[in-house]
């Protein structure tokens, strides 16, 4: 009796899909059998893993280009084998990270307004994997730390700026590593495994802090999340193949402090956790729900909350950081869900009357400025997130443009640093000559393809003027 009775907030969260024209239609989603979520998200793009011949691409759209995407839209090309997974930079979102099956991770940085013309050079490709990679994390803290992990059992922590890989962690996983996740302040990873191992892992100090054997019996996938407060969220299979929910206390592994049996269907679940109201959504692959639960300090810790259902099945999804929702609808969470052949938009609200800003749903969220340097990091020191206020809804400030242009002339240094390395002051001064001599090159290129629509625009209202003068004779 007394779960029905539980007080929550997020009690009568609903789910609604988007209106056809606020999807993004036409999209042939890739179809590799990697179980990640093929689909990544910031305040500015969405960027969707598609099907390409000859080599791995993903597209990358600004939110507000709705509507039929056409086939010859640019994509972001550089791979030589299928993309398996990619995942927008936390404190620049106009950088993302990608890895495939040709062994490789590449950093890009898209155009301000989207791309005009395919991408097929990154910024930086980072090389030290001998199979292909799967897994693609950024550090939630630290400016340009970047986490992959391979099939080759092995995980990589790189420093973008440079272009070195500066962690190698190579013998703790004695089979496929099936994900990898920070904590809040990207001090400690969870990784899960083939083996069925739920691992915590100390990446500076190359340790395993604790471990957890058979955390799910199952043979299938597993899945581990850090939760705010430390603890670990597992999603698995019981030896029945049944779907699990398991939370562990990092201190004590031995047996889970929650264990939640769902359904025997077989598609992996991708968790989606929000730090902020710790709620955290469960999204199926291959499902055509969206279940969500509200974690608590009190037994039994884990409430089933409720869940969305649709008609069509998931392929993959992306899910928006905080700072991207609509404060004014008192959104609390927005998907984007990968059909066959299109992105729907599935935004989750809580019903409220009030028109005012809802401070109780909307506490300060992590914003985008990193609270540490990468050499900071890799020296030991550790940043909690450096909170913002959503009240007046997220505007990004000046300050990140200046970030921005900082990270411009560290994408000189790296493309120099192949040769020779030069001194700071030097990229620094050629920095702003390049850059404009580029943002000239862009915009001219974004000239010429609105005056080609316009052309061909200007064509097909002829032909209709046409046709509607033969029917009216």
């Amino acid at each position: 009796m007394k779960r029905v009775v539980r007080q929550s907030k997020f009690r009568h969260v609903f789910g609604q899909a988007a209106k056809n024209d606020q999807c993004y239609d036409d999209i042939r989603v890739s179809k590799v059998t990697w179980d990640s979520a093929l689909c990544s998200v910031n305040p500015k793009f969405v960027a969707i893993i598609v099907d390409a011949s000859g080599g791995g691409a993903f597209l990358v759209l600004p939110l507000n280009k709705t509507g039929r995407i056409d086939k010859s839209y640019p994509t972001v090309c550089g791979h030589t084998g299928p993309v398996l997974d990619i995942e927008w930079c936390p404190h620049n979102d106009q950088v993302i990270a990608s890895g495939s099956e040709d062994c490789t991770v590449m950093v890009w940085q898209i155009p301000e307004n989207g791309l005009v013309t395919p991408m097929p050079e990154p910024v930086v490709v980072l090389e030290g994997h001998s199979k292909r990679v799967g897994i693609i994390s950024w550090h939630p803290t630290a400016r340009n730390v970047l986490l992959s992990a391979g099939v080759d059992n092995q995980i990589i922590i790189w420093n973008v700026g440079t272009g070195q890989a500066m962690i190698s962690l190579e013998d703790m996983h004695p089979d496929v590593i099936y994900s990898v996740a920070w904590n809040r302040n990207g001090s400690l990873i969870c990784t899960s495994c083939k083996d069925k191992s739920i691992r915590i892992i100390d990446p500076r100090k190359e340790a395993i802090v604790a471990e957890k054997e058979k955390a799910h019996e199952g043979s299938r996938p597993m899945r581990a999340i850090f939760l705010s407060d430390g603890n670990v969220l597992t999603t698995g299979f019981s030896r029945l193949s049944e779907r699990q929910l398991a939370l562990w206390n990092v201190q004590n592994m031995e047996e889970p402090m929650n264990v939640t049996e769902m359904d025997s269907s077989n598609g992996v679940f991708l968790p989606f956790y929000d730090p902020d109201s710790s709620v955290v959504y469960l999204c199926g692959k291959g499902d055509s729900s969206i279940r969500y639960f509200e974690i608590t300090d009190e037994a039994p810790y884990i409430h089933y909350l409720n869940s969305y259902s649709s008609k069509e099945p998931q392929r993959g999804m992306g899910y928006m950081p905080k700072r991207g929702l609509d404060v004014n609808k008192c959104e609390i969470a927005r998907f984007f869900k990968l059909h066959e052949r299109k992105c729907e938009p599935v935004v989750m609200t809580v019903p409220r009357k009030s028109d005012l800003f809802q401070d109780d749903l909307y506490p300060d969220t992590a914003g985008p400025d990193p609270a540490l340097e990468a050499e900071e990091w890799f020296d030991g020191q550790d940043g909690e997130p450096i909170y913002i206020s959503l009240k007046n809804g997220y505007v990004p400030g000046k300050n990140r443009e200046l970030k921005v242009v900082k990270k411009n002339i560290l994408d000189s240094k790296v493309t120099k640093n192949a040769d020779s390395p030069s001194p700071a002051v030097k990229a620094a001064s050629s920095t702003p000559s390049i850059k404009s001599e580029a943002k000239l090159d862009e915009i001219l290129k974004e000239i010429k393809s609105l005056r080609d629509l316009v052309n061909s625009q200007e064509k097909r209202i002829i032909q209709l003027e046409d046709q509607i003068s033969k029917i009216a004779i």
